[in-house]
Formats: C-alpha cells, structure tokens, sequence
C-alpha cells in the first residue's frame, strides 16, 4: 500500500496530469490480472457458455473495464467538478436496463464480477494509489475518493460482462438464423 500511496502522490505532484492518467489506465488493466478469482471466474464463464465466450475475451473485456475504472476515478480527482454520482448514477442505471435484454446467465456473472475484480489487489494497490493522487490534489478527499474508486471498479466490470453477454446474445441469434436460412434452403438445391 506505501508503495501505491506514494506512486500516486509522486505522479500527482508533477506539472501534468497526464501521467497520472496514463499510469492509471494501465494500473487498472494489469491489476485486475493479478486477482485470483478473476481467473476462477473466466474459466467458469467459459464452461459455462461450452466454450463459445472464451476466458481470454473476459479478461480483455475485465482489464479495459477496470482500466477504465481507474481512469475515471483519477480524472474525478483531478476535475473537482465530476462528481461520483455522476458515473454511478447512470453506470448502475445502465447496468439495470441491459439486464433485461440479456441472457440471465450473464446478469448473474455480471454482478459477480463487480466484487471479484474489486478484489484484494485491486483494492489494496489501486486504492492506495488513487488515495496518493487525492492526497496531493487540493480539491480531493482521501477517503471519499478513495471508496468512490472502489464503487467505480464495482460498476465497470458489471456493464463490460453485460456488454459481452449483448454480443453473445447477438452472435447466438445470428447462428441460430444461419442455421434456420440454411436448413430451409437446404431441400430446395436439387
């Protein structure tokens, strides 16, 4: 945790905030690597579906999501004008609405990967170092910005496993219409 804390707050001390972001990004796309249920959770999304959603794919899709989480909670840190509730509100919404045009296997995943990728490495390095960035920031509070990290990466792997399960939906619809065309098809060559 000292080593995130002052991480954060050696980049946030710099003329730019460009690397405050930067770092960030990636902090969020490799951390989420390192937690261990991410990997229980991929290889079960994949079994679940019998291989048609591969777990590399949820680890990409998990690592932008979490990367991005970071991200966001860095630039609100550094922009006192965006205020937590303004990507809860309408990420949590979303993440309501896609709910019930998805398959309920992945609303079920989704929420699981809301606690699993705010895991103990995530939670442990990536908070301490937003916790660092809001140290150095005027405007910011450790310990409000510190939590609204943890509720952002909470919300942004749910909305990417809904996204996936929106493009299996898709993908699924668009065999089982292939595979329709085809079999009508199929008795009229001759």
């Amino acid at each position: 945790m000292a080593v995130g804390m002052q991480v954060g707050i050696r980049l946030a001390s710099m003329d730019s905030d460009v690397p405050v972001l930067l770092v960030a990004l990636l902090l969020g796309l490799t951390t989420v690597l390192a937690e261990p249920a991410v990997h229980v959770l991929t290889y079960q999304v994949e079994d679940v579906t019998g291989g048609s959603v591969k777990r590399n794919l949820v680890l990409i899709f998990l690592s932008v999501a979490v990367g991005l989480s970071i991200f966001m909670s860095a630039l609100r840190i550094l922009i006192p004008s965006i205020q937590l509730w303004m990507y809860l509100l309408p990420g949590f919404g979303l993440s309501v609405i896609l709910a019930y045009f998805i398959p309920d296997l992945f609303v079920g995943m989704a929420y699981d990967t809301g606690g699993v990728a705010s895991g103990p490495m995530t939670a442990t390095f990536s908070l301490a170092f937003v916790q660092g960035v809001a140290a150095q920031v005027p405007t910011a509070d450790v310990v409000v910005d510190g939590f609204g990290m943890i509720a952002i990466v909470a919300m942004m792997p749910i909305l990417a496993i809904e996204l996936l399960g929106a493009l299996y939906q898709a993908k699924s619809r668009k065999a089982s219409d292939s595979a329709l065309n085809e079999q009508s098809t199929g008795g009229n060559h001759g």
